[in-house]
């Protein structure tokens, strides 16, 4: 995993490589990074883990993993993953965690084994909520991989494209016209409504309406 950038951050990850310490500090790092700019974060997502890639994982590695992939997926500003060729492990945790996801034609989505059975890691979590269809049931049951177009249809990729740079672009030249914090409050309400009742969700909306209502009396006063 390798970060670069500094006013418009850059993280790549690859699936290859298991959950280390190492990956750990440097999603930790591009967010700290990314905290400071105005976005977008740009991730680019491929490989997949070789056979035997647990053997050196425990769960307390694993809980840090899972916090800094949180972290990004809370960022003040938008995440844009692009996924390329096969995409699992620590690319797939990633990609699942960005706002805004491009497939390059002919990536596939894999829910890796860990040898005679598929992860159980969060990326299950996420596809169950962001995705529907038999095709991810068997994604996350037998490790079927789900090519570009199927995660398309899906829901799990916004656009299959043969280069992103053009897509990249246009998502850039939109977020800048975004504030960071309320997009934060936006995807908080957005991920957090498969969860929600009606009667539950409406205090955070109302909060979020009072809060933009209250930032337009500002902005008129200045």
């Amino acid at each position: 995993m390798t970060a670069t950038g500094v006013d418009d951050p850059v993280l790549r990850v690859d699936g290859t490589e298991p959950v280390s310490s190492a990956a750990v500090e440097a999603l930790l790092g591009i967010c700290d990074r990314a905290a400071t700019g105005t976005g977008p974060l740009i991730v680019y997502a491929a490989g997949a883990p070789r056979p035997g890639w647990t053997r050196e994982l425990d769960v307390g590695l694993l809980t840090k993993w899972e916090r800094a992939v949180r972290r990004l997926e809370h960022l003040d500003l938008l995440t844009v993953g692009v996924a390329a060729g096969e995409c699992g492990g620590t690319a797939l945790d990633v990609l699942l965690a960005t706002d805004v996801r491009i497939a390059v034609a002919g990536a596939r989505l894999v829910v890796s084994s860990s040898g005679d059975a598929t992860w159980p890691g969060m990326a299950l979590y996420r596809l169950a909520r962001q995705g529907a269809g038999r095709r991810l049931r068997r994604a996350g049951l037998l490790g079927t991989p789900i090519g570009a177009e199927q995660a398309l249809a899906a829901g799990l990729v916004d656009v299959v494209v043969d280069r992103p740079d053009e897509v990249l672009a246009e998502v850039t030249a939109v977020a800048g016209t975004v504030a960071g914090a309320e997009l934060a409050i936006r995807r908080r309400l957005l991920l957090d409504a498969p969860g929600h009742s009606f009667e539950e969700a409406l205090g955070s909306h109302l909060a979020a309406c009072d809060r933009a209502l209250r930032r337009v009396v500002a902005s008129a006063g200045t």
